[in-house]
């Protein structure tokens, strides 16, 4: 079972998000790779082919901003290829890192931009098109790639109206890598924390402080399990109840339904902080603000931006 809507992380570039798509994993690379392929080692790095497609593609400009893509119309990219350009000196980027990053996108039919601006991408994230995530993955902080992908690894004969991509047209992407961003970790809960009865199969009781709700990420390990340890972009299972600790109605749950399986990166920020370093059988309750949930209020349309989330989750799996 998918994660149901509440609960699922608005994308970074919601015109770039794809369902259903498995994590991307490779053997060790290098700067010239071979042929992306698909492996089920998420925590490596993908190969790619740096060929003559992506190296003739000339870009100019200031590292992270918008920049100027210079390559012979209409382009249409025969694979999926990528080129670091400029090689940055900064750590290298590893699966599950989250990764600030200038991402602009190019037409491959006109040579017009489609997309210029910055965004935060995670290694490995499941709900972005692999060839998207080519411009980060293994690659040093301040590295400008360049990525030439085939209609096909994209958005193929539908085409994006969006973006303005046609039907089976090729796209130039040149991403700038400017930082990892160091991951989101939960303080324990200490002080006051509720108190959580848990029935079996039937839905847990979640008996919340006095007083306004906290500010900060905090978590209270339950019952903590002996099984495999959640890392960064795992694909985790999960019983859970979502308790907005403002208005104290429940607004979101797997119990009385099906556990919910996704991805760490695939959930609001709190929620896969919440389980990262955490073991298989692990009960635990976590309280989200609002700027690792659905951020503050005003910053989106979602209901429950600007809400402190409160949730109970039972880590059943991992894979």
């Amino acid at each position: 079972m998918k994660m149901t809507t509440p609960l699922r992380r608005m994308a970074p570039l919601a015109l770039l998000a794809a369902s259903a798509l498995i994590l991307t994993g490779c053997a060790a690379g290098s700067d010239s790779d071979s042929k992306a392929t698909a492996t089920p080692a998420a925590d490596a790095c993908t190969t790619y082919t740096s060929g003559d497609e992506s190296k003739s593609v000339k870009v100019s400009g200031d590292f992270g901003k918008e920049v100027t893509a210079e390559f012979t119309t209409p382009f249409e990219a025969t694979e999926l290829q990528r080129t670091i350009v400029d090689k940055g000196d900064g750590d290298v980027t590893a699966a599950g890192d989250s990764v600030d990053l200038r991402i602009n996108v190019f037409k491959g039919t006109t040579g017009e931009a489609a997309i210029a601006e910055d965004a935060t991408f995670t290694v490995g994230d499941p709900q972005i098109f692999p060839a998207f995530l080519a411009g980060i993955d293994c690659v040093p902080v301040g590295s400008r790639v360049v990525t030439t992908i085939p209609a096909a690894e994209l958005f193929g004969d539908a085409g994006s109206e969006g973006l303005g991509i046609a039907a089976n047209e090729s796209v130039v992407v040149v991403t700038d890598v400017t930082k990892i961003v160091p991951p989101l970790a939960a303080e324990e809960w200490t002080e006051n924390p509720p108190t959580v009865k848990f029935n079996g199969e039937e839905p847990p009781v979640l008996t919340l402080p006095e007083g306004e709700p906290a500010t900060k990420l905090l978590i209270d390990v339950i019952e903590e399990g002996d099984g495999k340890t959640v890392k960064p972009g795992d694909s985790v299972t999960v019983n859970y109840q979502g308790t907005n600790w403002n208005t104290g109605e429940i607004f979101d749950q797997s119990y009385g339904k099906q556990p919910a399986t996704f991805a760490t990166t695939g959930v609001v920020e709190g929620f896969g902080a919440a389980l990262v370093g955490q073991k298989v059988g692990t009960k635990l309750v976590v309280s989200i603000p609002p700027e690792y949930g659905y951020g503050v209020a005003g910053s989106s349309e979602h209901e429950l931006a600007g809400q402190t989330l409160v949730f109970v989750i039972e880590i059943l799996d991992v894979a």
